[in-house]
């Protein structure tokens, strides 16, 4: 069984920086993806961003060239790392597995591992 574990999160001012950490335990596979979703209130869960082993990485548009994705896989751990943050980025963050490689935006469908949520709120 899949367990991700995630730690981060927290109250910043617009324009700081966060970063959000996730461990998975149990990949049975070493070809996957990791990838962080967010969901607001009142509004759908979206991909935030996603790698996969072989380190290939996709982005919303709504955080390109603000956050930055990376991974051990030796530690199967993945880092969100989070700057010019706005009050839109507030959300509760979750950190998700699929065991499916995408070469391109990932489908919410294929991740059937979720971690238990980060709330990240970002006043102005």
């Amino acid at each position: 069984q899949v367990q991700l574990v995630e730690s981060g999160g927290g109250s910043v001012q617009a324009g700081d920086s966060l970063r959000l950490s996730c461990v998975a335990s149990g990949l049975p596979f070493s070809h996957n993806t990791l990838a962080w979703f967010r969901q607001a209130p009142g509004k759908e869960r979206e991909l935030v961003a996603s790698i996969t082993t072989s380190l290939y990485t996709h982005y919303a548009d709504s955080v390109k060239g603000r956050f930055t994705i990376f991974s051990d896989n030796a530690k199967k751990m993945v880092t969100l790392q989070m700057s010019s943050l706005r009050p839109e980025d507030t959300a509760v963050y979750y950190c998700a597995a699929s065991l499916k490689v995408f070469y391109g935006a990932p489908f919410i469908g294929d991740f059937r591992s979720w971690g238990q949520g980060t709330q990240v709120t970002v006043s102005s």
